[in-house]
Order: C-alpha cells, then structure tokens, then sequence
C-alpha cells in the first residue's frame, strides 16, 4: 500500500510538472491519429454471428461456393390497377430498362420483362423468348401480353400476386456489389428511379431485400453516429453546466471527449475495424464516460481547494485520491467490454477490443488533461461551487441517512418484496431474434417488408439443399417428383414464399413442351421427363442454360430449394425446422441422401443462440474479474460480497422488467447487462475508497466513516448518474430497436444502480462491519 502511494505520488508530481510537455504529448498523437482518422471506412458486410468454424457456418460456406450468394435481389413492389393500361405499361417497361442499365444490376425481372420457353420442333429444342419483346404500342399488345403472363404459373406469387393485385420486380446484382461500398451508388440509382416512377403515378413505391435493407441501416447508422455524437455532447455539456454552473469546467471537459473520440477513429483505423451498429455507438459512450471521470474529479477539486485554498496543492490531492479509484472505475468498465472478446462474433470482438482500449486512453486523458486545464484557469470560486451547497443536494443527503442509520429494516423489506417480483419477472423472459430485428414497426423499411409478407411471403432467404451422392442425379423424373414433394410440404407453412428449385423449372418446361397451356405446369412422367429434357436449349459447350445450372451443381448431383421466409422470431425458425426435418426424412432418406437446411434464415438462428451463449459467458467473466479487482482492492472477501450485492441488485431489476413487459433476451438486449455491470460499479468504487479512507481518520468509527463517505461521495454519484442515465436516454431516440432498447433500459439500471448505491450499500457495510478494514 505504501508504494502504490508513493507510485502515485511521482504520478501526481509528473502530470502538473511537465504540463507543457504533456499538452505537446497528446496534440502529437492527436495530429497522427486524427489524420488516421479520415480513413475510416463503413461496414458494409452482414456480420456473421457465427465463428467460420461453427459447423451451421460451414455448411453455409459451402452452399454460398456451390450455388454464389443466397441474398443478391432486391425486391421492388407496387399496387397499381392500371398497371396494364397502355401508358402506364409503357412507364413500367421503360422504367425496368433504366433499372437495368444500373451499374451492377445483372437483371432485373417484371411483367414487362418476363421469359417464356417455346418449343421449335423443326430442332426439337426449347427457345427462350421475352414474353415483351419490345416496347408496345397500342392497349390490343398490352392485353395479349397481359394474358400471356397470367398463364406462366412459375411467375404468380414472384412477379405478381393474382390475389392480391399487386405487381414485384425481381432486380439481381452483381455478388461484388452485395457487401461493399459500391452497393451505395446502385440503391441511390434504384432509389431514385423508382421514387421518381411512384411520384409520376401517385404510387408508393415498396423496396426490400437483404442488399437494400443492409443498405439503408448503414445510411441510417452514420446518420445516428453523427448525430448521436453531438447530442450526447450538448446534453454532457448542458448538464455540466446546470451542476457547475461555469464555462470554463465545461470547455476542458468538452475537449478531452472530443479528443478522446478522435482517438478512438484513429485506432480504429490503425487495428483495421469498420464502423458498425456497434462501434457506431463508442462515440457518444466515450463522451459520457469522460464526462463522468471528470465529475468526480471537478468536485473533489472544489472540495480540497475549498478546503486548503492552494490551487496546485489541491490538484495533486485530485490525482492522488481519485487517480487510483477512477482506474479502477475505468478498468472495471473496460473489462465489461474486453470480455465480449470471448463471443468470437465479428462484430462484438472488435466493438470490445475498441472499447477497452478507448476507455483506458480516456481516463489517461482526463488524468492529465483535466488538471492540467485547471492549472491554468481562475481559482474556483463563486457560483462555480455553489453546488456543493445545493439545498436539493443536501436534503436528498439527508433522508439518505435518516433510511441507512435508523431504517436499515425498511430498506432491507421493501427491497426483499421488490426481488422476489424481479425473480417472478426473470423467469418470464423468453429467448428471441429476428433476420431483421432492429428496424422499428413504424419505419418504411419494416413497413415495406411486412408488404412483401403479404404479397410474396417475405423476402428473407431460406435454402435448403440436397445432395444424391451421385452425379446426374438430379436429372430424373423420380428425383424432381421427391423435390415437389417437399415443395408441397413447404406450402404448408405460411411463413415460406412460393420455392424456386429445379422443380418449377421442370414443370415450366412441360407447359411450354404442351403450348403454353397452364393446366400442363405440373411435374413431368417418366416418359415426358426425357422428351423434355432433350428439348432443353444448351449454352456453347453443350452447358445447360442458367435457367436450370442457378438450382443444381456442375455435376448434376446437388440441387437447391430457395424460398423467401418471412421476418419471423428465432424461436419460431428453430420450430419450423423441427418440423421440417422429419418430413425431408421421410422423402429423403438419409441412407441414400444429404439434406442441409440453411440460408441467411437458418444463420441467423444458430447465430442468436450462439451469441446469448457466448454473451453470458462474458458477462460471468466480466463479474469474476470484477470481483478480483474488488478482492485485491478491499483484500476482505465480505467487502468483495458488499461491493457486489448493489450491482447485482439493478441487473435482476432489469431482468425482472424485460420479463413482465416481454422483452425478449437477445443481444442487444444481453449487452445492456454487461454495459450497465461494468458502469454501474464505478459509484461502488468511489463510495468504499473513501470509506476506507474516513475510516483511517475517524480511528475506525464504522458508523461517522459510512456517513461521512455518502456525504463526501453522494453528491458526485447523483451527478454522475445524471449524466450516465441522460446520455443513454439518447439512443432511445435510434431507428434501430437494439439500440432504442439499450437507450431505455441502460439509464432504467443505472437509476436502480445509483439507489442501491446511495441507500443499499452503505446499510449493508453498517450491518455486516464490525472491525475497521
């Protein structure tokens, strides 16, 4: 213990000897980083929730290299009743042309660009034809077409719904486009074309698919990041100001944040890390961590220099007495963060190690910076430390020790009722998570998938892909009569949209083999199968057409089922597939067959369930390691048991909310316990060091020590906390319902954290301490 005070001694003499050399110090690697920082790029990938190694991955890895990406289209859709008036057609054919001369739009399909298979008996072959070969031009051409499309049944419940009225264009894009930065140009291209169309026609234009919806929440990401970044300031700021009462507080707290963020671009850049949902977020949580470092050390300032009235003199009993608690504040907060290394997730593992490492840079800062800006400003005085003497402040103080000296019973009851609610509470919590879980209902986003629900089924990609063992065989009639077989098993469920597979290929080729007739799209004999087949066109080279190699392999041995699945829960994919297997079983056999199901869908799921693993395994880290801190800290293991009780006491709170009002557990949801463990301990911390300290200059007197310490601690916790629970209201704000829900239930724990801590802590270290410590 000596040394440590010695260590910190040299410390304090360091940081208030060389100021002008630390100032060059920090806007040196401020200029590196900052240009660093003009480098840093988005993310633009679907983050895999699962490891490349988790055996779901595998087999995904492997569809992706068989069959190329399984979430490439974007879907566009419309209720338009005059569709199929001549000027309006017209609209639509050249508005399907412009789509398709888009940089990196392969093809893009609609009524006014569908394909037909005509059969030529002068060369027995099938010759694929446009269905609208060109642009027509009276209504007669628009009713023929309209007639012919309404008789290839393979488009109904893809191109249009016959029901419903309503209208889809299928657009594909090219695999490079799909994740990277190039995706931007082609849907502001798509976007604007299609909005320009609804506009003309009084027509609500409807967008979907993975590539648009990735899109649209990484525009809708940088929007928050930056916006979110200067809201957190103005509030850090505003509520500095109200406390303080000052400008001068206010500026140097503003730039060691704004430093600090610029940092954090910086390293970003250097470690190779994208901007995600997540690191989006360090920003403003960066800003309200700084902020609440220097709170305490602000009042601990006013409180020695009113107490000694020697500026630099209470600057070094600043760094020496809230130096090593704010470390151990801001090591058990990045620890929190540090522990998400253990998910292997690609997007928690590089928000973790990015958070660790900025927020032990932010308290160096605000270690050397804070009381270096002092050094060079006024004295304090006036109204910039009226606070200390708030009438609100002290009252609130007041009643504090009114429950913990003389109704430490009351306390203990009302809190035992309130778990035993937050027990009944947990228990409801139930697992859950979408392939799109955190767009809001109210969003057109979410509101233009619900339409394409409605209309085609959905638009999240479900495969599911069987292997013979053999090659060539896919290429009969038995095997394509076993795929429609399953195919009518997947009708069964609402959740799926109509299949494509080498079924309905075959079945469309039978009705153009029978002229066009709708009646005959229906699964070949055995003894049409071969006639069809040979009248199959061949690519040079006597390669298939794409028509039919998109379903199976080069080999002919595997074959693929794609269906859209609608934007259900986790849970409810995990019953469909349950349900599934036994019939894929049963018309498969596994002694003859391999049938893998899998997609963005069946990723999605495995990767929910690994992630909620995962999480809580580092959230259980998080609290070891914690503890070990507070063990080496406070060296008496009842002291570690006390610290830990008002911490735990706020996440059960949560957990018991989450289940009463259905929140479902997730990872967004799961990240609040580590953020809010890792936060909230920090008015823990505070409180038991200078606990320990009043109790060496109170000779050991348990009860004036737990006195004293709340009244010297008490006032910095409500502010700290103030700042902490309004700088995360502001994600509830977000667009995302991760993030929303983090905004709401992170201030929610730490407002129960900041009353445990005030009223809970200090009760138990007065029941359960008799001997100083």
């Amino acid at each position: 213990m000596y040394q440590l005070q010695i260590m910190w001694d040299k410390i304090a003499d360091y940081i208030l000897k060389h100021r002008v050399l630390n100032l060059l110090i920090v806007s040196a690697i401020l200029v590196f980083l900052g240009l660093k920082a003009f480098n840093v790029k988005m993310g633009h990938n679907l983050a895999n929730t699962l490891p490349d190694t988790d055996t779901t991955m595998v087999v995904y890895r492997q569809f992706l290299e068989k069959y190329g990406q399984d979430g490439r289209s974007i879907f566009v859709g419309m209720y338009d009743d005059d569709l199929f008036t001549l000027e309006h057609f017209q609209d639509f054919y050249d508005l399907n042309e412009q789509v398709r001369a888009i940089p990196g739009v392969v093809e893009c399909l609609s009524v006014t660009r569908v394909f037909n298979l005509k059969k030529n008996d002068s060369i027995k072959k099938f010759e694929l034809v446009q269905v609208v070969p060109q642009r027509p031009q009276t209504q007669a051409e628009v009713d023929a077409i309209k007639q012919d499309i309404m008789s290839l049944a393979i488009y109904d419940g893809l191109l249009f719904n016959a029901d419903k009225h309503s209208t889809m264009m299928l657009v594909s894009i090219e695999d490079e486009y799909v994740n990277t930065k190039a995706r931007t140009e082609l849907v502001t291209s798509l976007k604007g074309l299609l909005d320009e169309y609804g506009k003309a026609h009084g027509i609500e234009m409807r967008i979907s698919g993975m590539p648009y919806i990735r899109e649209i929440t990484t525009q809708k990401m940088v929007k928050e990041i930056v916006g979110f970044t200067f809201l957190s300031i103005f509030v850090a700021g505003f509520i500095l100001y109200l406390f303080f009462r000052s400008w001068r507080p206010l500026v140097s707290v503003v730039a060691i944040v704004l430093i600090s963020v610029s940092y954090m671009f910086g390293i970003m850049v250097l470690l190779g890390f994208d901007v995600t949902i997540l690191t989006g977020v360090l920003p403003p949580l960066l800003i309200i961590i700084g902020v609440e470092n220097s709170i305490f050390m602000l009042n601990k300032y006013h409180r020695e220099y009113d107490a000694c009235h020697d500026k630099m003199q209470a600057l070094k009993n600043v760094i020496l007495r809230i130096g090593p608690a704010n470390f151990l504040t801001n090591t058990t907060t990045a620890v929190s963060f540090a522990s998400f290394i253990i998910t292997r997730n690609v997007l928690l593992v590089p928000f973790g190690i990015l958070a660790s490492i900025c927020i032990m840079i932010t308290y160096v800062l605000t270690m050397v910076l804070l009381p270096t800006f002092f050094s060079y400003q006024k004295n304090p005085e006036g109204k910039m430390v009226n606070y200390m003497n708030n009438p609100r402040i002290n009252y609130i103080m007041e009643k504090v020790s009114v429950f913990v000296l003389g109704k430490k019973r009351v306390v203990y009851a009302v809190l035992g009722v309130l778990l035993t609610l937050c027990v009944i509470g947990a228990t409801r919590m139930s697992t859950s998570g979408r392939v799109v879980d955190d767009i809001a209902k109210n969003d057109k986003l979410y509101k233009d998938i619900m339409f394409f629900e409605e209309n085609v089924g959905g638009v999240m990609p479900f495969e599911i892909s069987i292997d013979t063992r053999k090659p060539k065989g896919v290429m009969n009639a038995g095997f394509v009569r076993k795929v429609q077989q399953l195919q009518d098993s997947l009708a069964l469920y609402p959740e799926f949209s109509r299949p494509l597979s080498i079924a309905e290929v075959v079945k469309f080729a039978r009705q153009g083999f029978f002229n066009g007739k709708p009646e005959q799209y229906k699964v070949p004999t055995n003894n049409e199968f071969g006639f069809i087949m040979k009248y199959m066109p061949e690519n040079k080279g006597g390669e298939l057409p794409k028509i039919i190699t998109q379903y199976i392999d080069n080999e002919m041995q595997s074959t693929r089922i794609s269906v859209q699945m609608a934007n259900v829960t986790t849970p409810e994919i995990d019953q469909i597939s349950k349900s599934l297997r036994p019939k894929i079983d049963k018309i498969f056999p596994k002694e003859k067959y391999d049938v893998v199901m899998t997609g963005s869908a069946m990723v999605t799921l495995q990767g929910t369930n690994y992630l909620i693993v995962n999480l809580s395994h580092s959230l259980f880290l998080a609290f070891m390691v914690i503890a070990m801190l507070m063990a080496i800290t406070f060296r008496k293991f009842k002291m570690v048991v006390i610290s830990l009780i008002p911490n735990l006491i706020p996440l059960l709170f949560t957990a018991g909310v989450m289940g009463f009002c259905g929140i479902p557990l997730k990872m967004s949801t799961i990240l609040v316990f580590s953020i809010a463990l890792g936060i909230s301990v920090d008015n823990t911390i505070h409180y038991l060091a200078r606990y320990r300290l009043q109790m060496r200059y109170n000779q050991g007197d348990i009860r004036k020590s737990v006195m004293a310490a709340i009244q010297e601690t008490g006032p910095s916790m409500i502010y700290s906390a103030s700042v902490l629970i309004c700088g995360f209201l502001i994600f509830a704000f977000s667009s995302f319902g991760g993030t929303k829900i983090v905004g709401f239930l992170v201030p929610f724990t730490l407002l129960i954290a900041l009353i445990t801590n005030i009223l809970v802590l200090p009760a138990l270290v007065l029941t359960f301490n008799r001997k100083k410590i």
